[in-house]
């Protein structure tokens, strides 16, 4: 992305404050690609924008990105009615220590941005807004340019939208590092018994093939229905070089499948007493963008 050139000595605002962007649109979309390009768009109105009439740069590039997110919002609802299977966010591929931040642990886990896709667009951008970045009632309200009680009602009611379905999970790095591991050692070996011992009882699992390559269609449910998916897809045929990684997915450690060294799939999972409640598998390969960077293709 090329960024506009700041005066000699004073550090361009919106290079300055692009990881604030970049984490208020994917939080927002679900989508590594789609926040690229907002923040393309957003460069493109700021390098247009008087500078004079400007008082608060990280301001108004906040409001820009959540006005352009909330726009995109709007449109993607109806693309994804005719979604084909279930739709799951796009992963994105991080360093490993980038959990430890204060401002992207937990709320851009997998289950946070599934969670988040529940909430309309505006509760979303107030709830990001407010409990993520901290801003109060009366910035966002002039974000968004509605009523500061309006804004409190909504993120009022957000919260508790998204306290209800928050779901209980262990984040611990030392027992996911294990169950990583063990899952990734049943995958290789096929080993159907020991793949059911790493699933709960109740564990569901959704894959999202958006209709490009073979994801089941629905939900999944038991430990039986889901190890015998698992096992069945990574056994067909043209996969000998199918090689299987841990690795940083959202703040967390997940997987990544790659073949011929290029990513095929990124799998999430939540993790509740040493078992994995909720498995995600995302296979759209219109949706790998966050790994395959990251992956270094």
């Amino acid at each position: 992305m090329i960024h506009p050139t700041a005066e000699p000595g004073t550090p361009d605002p919106f290079t300055e404050h692009r990881r604030l962007l970049f984490a208020t649109a994917y939080r927002m979309l679900g989508s590594v690609s789609d926040a690229e390009d907002i923040l393309q768009d957003a460069w493109l109105k700021w390098s247009a924008a008087d500078r004079d009439d400007i008082r608060h740069p990280k301001a108004y590039l906040v409001r820009t990105v959540t006005n352009l997110a909330l726009n995109r919002l709007t449109s993607a609802a109806v693309t994804r009615e005719a979604y084909v299977g279930p739709w799951l966010p796009e992963p994105w591929l991080t360093t490993p220590d980038i959990a430890e931040e204060t401002e992207l642990a937990d709320t851009v886990s997998m289950a946070m941005l599934v969670v988040l896709e529940t909430l309309n667009p505006v509760e979303r951008a107030v709830f990001l807004l407010r409990e993520v970045f901290g801003y109060s009632h009366a910035e966002i309200a002039e974000v968004l340019e509605r009523p500061e009680p309006t804004i409190r009602q909504i993120a009022h009611r957000a919260r508790q939208h998204v306290q209800a379905r928050r779901p209980r999970y262990d984040a611990d790095p030392a027992r996911r590092d294990t169950v990583t591991r063990s899952f990734i050692a049943a995958c290789q070996g096929g080993d159907l018994n020991a793949m059911m011992e790493l699933l709960a009882p109740d564990v569901i699992a959704w894959s999202d093939g958006g209709g490009k390559v073979t994801a089941a269609r629905k939900p999944l449910h038991t430990p039986s229905h889901v190890a015998r998916w698992i096992l069945g897809v990574l056994a067909k045929p043209g996969q000998a070089s199918l090689k299987i990684h841990p690795a940083s997915i959202n703040g967390e450690q997940g997987v990544l499948f790659t073949l011929s060294g290029h990513p095929l799939g990124a799998l999430t999972f939540d993790l509740l007493n040493n078992q994995i409640h909720r498995l995600r598998l995302q296979v759209n390969p219109a949706k790998l963008n966050g790994v395959r960077e990251g992956f270094g293709e």
